[in-house]
């Protein structure tokens, strides 16, 4: 990868004002396309219905922000020091304990977005993030893997995030991107590719940096070849991304203007996937309707700490209505179709 033009930050107007930190982690979370839906862990100054409370408690949790931090300070400028630490911890550059303050400029050497003498307390403009992003997303995108695949020794076996490892399915072994990250693995030698889910931890050979299942590896190429070089397209999360058309999930989130789900009803949905629903409040599935106009009355209550699940049965227009405890109630719509991808029946 030639770096000639990445050193170069653009040149911004004198009057850009630096962003704040809430807007910049919000911007840096968008872009990644994960879900934030664990509320244990937050911050003094960020509570519960502020903006970004979710994103940031996530954070927080995960390790992406200070864990030993009480206060997130949303409104105080962005250095770059932080846009630095949020833009690889969420990029999965190295694992976590290798992403701490002094270990940026080995990850500047690594993956030069900016430049070496740049000081790490100096602001950082809206636009100058988005290139800062861009910059290493390229750069990720265009990088050379070695990749190998696993099969008969492992399948029937648990995986690192408590699965079951099946050789036939779509799926990949990847050091550090969270588990259900959507990637899409393309072989150098031919072109060719497929879409993994991130499913487990490994491989641990080094220069290696993914297994795929017998499966995956037999879509790109001959098994009997054992490796191959491949690039990384990653995609986002499979709750956030049409695996299928390879682009960004809409849902329907909103429930009542002070209760709204973490994921929510996705407009369009895949047969061959579970629909989870979960709030910061008690909701009630109230009825179903179902494509052949058959209506289902549900009538179940779920509290903060569970989650209610459906799996599609058949294609078409399923119709959701969603209620409070107070009786207000909303429909929330969602096609379900067929997935023609490789491995999907």
């Amino acid at each position: 990868l030639s770096l000639v033009g990445l050193l170069v930050m653009p040149v911004y107007a004198e009057s850009e004002p630096s962003l704040m930190r809430r807007d910049a982690y919000l911007m840096i979370w968008e872009s990644i396309s994960r879900p934030a839906f664990e509320t244990a862990s937050s911050y003094d100054d960020v509570l519960e219905g502020d903006r970004g409370y979710l994103e940031i408690s996530y954070g927080k949790r995960r390790g992406i922000l200070h864990k030993e931090m009480s206060q997130f300070r949303p409104d105080d400028p962005l250095t770059l020091k932080d846009a630095l630490l949020w833009i690889y911890r969420t990029r999965n550059v190295r694992e976590l304990p290798d992403m701490q303050e002094d270990n940026i400029p080995g990850m500047i050497r690594e993956y030069p977005i900016v430049q070496m003498n740049r000081s790490l307390e100096e602001g950082v403009t809206r636009g100058e993030l988005l290139s800062l992003m861009r910059t290493l997303d390229e750069m990720l995108r265009e990088e050379e893997h070695e990749v190998s695949f696993y099969a008969d020794d492992f399948h029937g076996r648990g995986t690192a995030f408590g699965e079951t490892f099946n050789m036939h399915e779509l799926t990949a072994a990847h050091r550090t991107l969270p588990h259900n990250t959507l990637v899409n693995v393309t072989n150098l030698d031919n072109g060719k590719s497929i879409v993994v889910r991130i499913n487990d931890r490994g491989p641990y050979v080094h220069g290696r940096n993914m297994d795929l299942s017998k499966a995956a590896f037999e879509e790109v190429a001959p098994v009997g070849q054992g490796i191959l070089r491949a690039t990384f397209d990653r995609l986002g999360d499979i709750d956030h991304v049409d695996r299928c058309e390879k682009k960004t999930r809409l849902y329907q989130r909103r429930i009542t203007r002070d209760i709204h789900f973490f994921r929510g009803v996705p407009h369009t949905w895949h047969r061959e996937h579970q629909v989870v629903l979960q709030s910061t409040r008690p909701f009630v599935v109230l009825g179903i309707t179902f494509p052949d106009g058959q209506y289902l009355r549900v009538q179940d209550f779920v509290l903060p700490e569970e989650k209610y699940r459906f799996q599609p049965a058949e294609t078409g227009l399923h119709r959701f209505l969603i209620g409070d405890t107070l009786g207000r109630q909303r429909e929330m719509r969602m096609e379900v179709t067929r997935c023609s991808l490789p491995g999907f029946s």
